[in-house]
């Protein structure tokens, strides 16, 4: 089986694809930026992507939205996680969290899938902590300040995929497919 996977982001690709392919589903990069709604959850706010995509493409496809979650700042940047990201960055995010002892933050990764008439959301989450300064080299986004036990997701490099927030929500999205589509 051949899934369409609509985003802009190769990190998201190329993550998406390996964990797919344990699978055997192959996974096509439809590589287009579109317009992101906003919402209180990052599930309405992937629903409501998936339903102005669903007109435009037709077919079936899936999208991801991801968001990293801050407690002592009240889960922020939470569902504006790409935008902080872009204005603030990391050094941002380290800055807000100086002194504050309450390091816990979670990634949550939401995928939409368009079957061709509905639309079906899976949710991932992994607990960790913001690290005190940036470390690593690899991934991508928040991945040098999201510590997951010892290490950065950023100093994990491809073992960060065997733990990651987006692998735990494609996994409950592959297994339902498996179960729905594919048997």
């Amino acid at each position: 089986m051949k899934l369409n996977f609509i985003t802009s982001n190769e990190g998201k690709f190329r993550e998406a694809r390996e964990i797919a392919s344990s699978y055997g589903i192959e996974v096509a990069w439809l590589k287009m930026k579109y317009d992101e709604f906003q919402g209180d959850t990052l599930e309405e706010i992937a629903v409501k992507s998936a339903k102005a995509l669903s007109k435009a493409i037709g077919e079936p496809f899936f999208i991801e939205d991801s968001g990293l979650f801050v407690e002592a700042l009240n889960g922020f940047p939470g569902v504006y996680s790409s935008y902080v990201l872009k204005t603030i960055g990391n050094p941002g995010i380290l800055k807000l969290m100086d002194g504050v002892e309450n390091r816990k933050a979670y990634f949550e990764a939401v995928i939409a899938f368009y079957d061709g008439s509905e639309i079906h959301t899976f949710v991932g989450r992994v607990e960790g902590e913001i690290a005190e300064e940036m470390r690593g080299e690899k991934g991508f986004g928040y991945d040098p300040i999201f510590l997951y036990g010892d290490r950065t997701f950023a100093e994990m490099g491809e073992a960060k995929n065997a733990v990651s927030h987006r692998r735990r929500a494609l996994e409950n999205f592959l297994r339902w497919l498996s179960e729905n589509f594919l048997s």
